[in-house]
């Protein structure tokens, strides 16, 4: 990792159609990388954005981690930053007219005004024995909503998918989505997300056919807990991940990698709309929400159908496969997590295969 252990912040600025994010420049691999994002003026989701050379390197190197598309989504300086960083930020993709829907759905789901089958209803450890609370105040996060009627609009969303398919081939599967409603934080920081990969929780690989779309559902900053990312990571490991030692706990299943605070990272700062794609091993988290208002977002997790099921047991993946397990068995569903993750995705374009 670099030496270098100072924030960077990306800022998305302007009206839709023709925001501008730059950046100051960034030290991730001992030299000095500048990009810019330029998003021209269009119909949202099909504007042209163009990005600067993120190297100088002559000898273009085979991509790893992108793949060619029929649609040409991606231009070559927008691989090569995936490539390098393991994210990338599309300005404006999802409609405010999908946005508001589906935030109207979650709190029709979590005040009970609609029926929320399978879908998980999340509270936050600091607020879930409070009595008189709105239940929007108490449920930071809904997931495993991909048969819901208004929520798998976004999981389906042909403006998401092709640039999905860039990451994983034209067979995908949409595997975990989440809707996280970070609240104001109570005073204890449990609004907070340690810094963890995603890869911790998925049975299945290869790593590099995973991608995850998360999407802003309003303006977010460092005051209401934006996502940071820590560049270049997704080339690493899956790290050992387990709770982190906070003196005021921490919410179920929000494990994180040990040590990974002191490493140099990149604050996101996104708009409403905007949505940023990032690979399973990249190190992310956020943190604390010291806003007086609520801080959503909407994201999923897409995996190509062609990748395969891993074993778990005996790997330090272990641990979260059992927690999972727990959970349902409580719910009274007796599954195992390979089961389990099959029950709570599904296809949604190409070839239905191994997933």
């Amino acid at each position: 990792m670099p030496n270098n252990t100072a924030d960077e912040t990306f800022h998305l600025r302007g009206v839709p159609g023709t925001a501008t994010l730059l950046s100051e420049p960034l030290r991730l691999q001992g030299e000095e990388d500048k990009f810019r994002y330029t998003l021209v003026a269009g119909v949202p989701g099909t504007s042209s954005i163009n990005y600067d050379s993120v190297g100088n390197d002559s000898k273009k190197k085979p991509f790893q981690f992108t793949l060619e598309d029929a649609k040409g989504k991606l231009n070559q300086s927008q691989r090569e930053f995936y490539e390098k960083n393991g994210f990338l930020v599309i300005p404006n993709l999802v409609s405010d007219e999908l946005i508001d829907e589906s935030k109207q759905r979650f709190l029709d789901i979590v005040n009970g005004d609609v029926d929320a089958g399978a879908i998980l209803k999340m509270k936050d450890l600091s607020l879930k024995d409070r009595k008189g609370l709105p239940n929007e105040r108490v449920y930071n996060k809904i997931q495993d909503f991909v048969w819901d009627d208004v929520l798998s609009k976004y999981v389906c969303l042909p403006e998401v998918l092709d640039y999905v398919e860039c990451f994983t081939g034209p067979n995908i599967r949409a595997v975990h989505s989440m809707l996280i409603n970070k609240p104001p934080d109570s005073g204890n920081r449990t609004s907070r997300h340690p810094l963890h990969q995603d890869l911790h929780y998925f049975p299945f690989r290869p790593a590099n056919r995973i991608v995850a779309a998360w999407t802003a559902m309003e303006h977010i900053d460092d005051n209401n807990g934006c996502l940071v990312v820590q560049p270049g990571t997704h080339k690493g490991n899956l790290e050992q991940h387990d709770y982190p030692e906070w003196e005021k706990g921490v919410n179920k299943m929000y494990h994180g990698v040990r040590g990974a605070e002191n490493n140099p990272r990149v604050h996101l700062h996104m708009e409403k709309g905007d949505t940023v794609f990032f690979h399973p091993l990249v190190i992310h988290g956020s943190g604390a929400n010291i806003s007086p208002n609520f801080r959503k977002a909407i994201s999923c997790h897409y995996a190509s159908s062609d990748c395969h099921y891993i074993d778990v047991r005996g790997t330090s993946q272990e641990n979260i496969a059992k927690e999972v397990e727990g959970i349902a068995a409580r719910r009274g569903v007796e599954m195992d997590f390979m089961q389990l993750w099959q029950f709570r995705s599904r296809d949604v374009r190409g070839n239905q295969a191994m997933l």
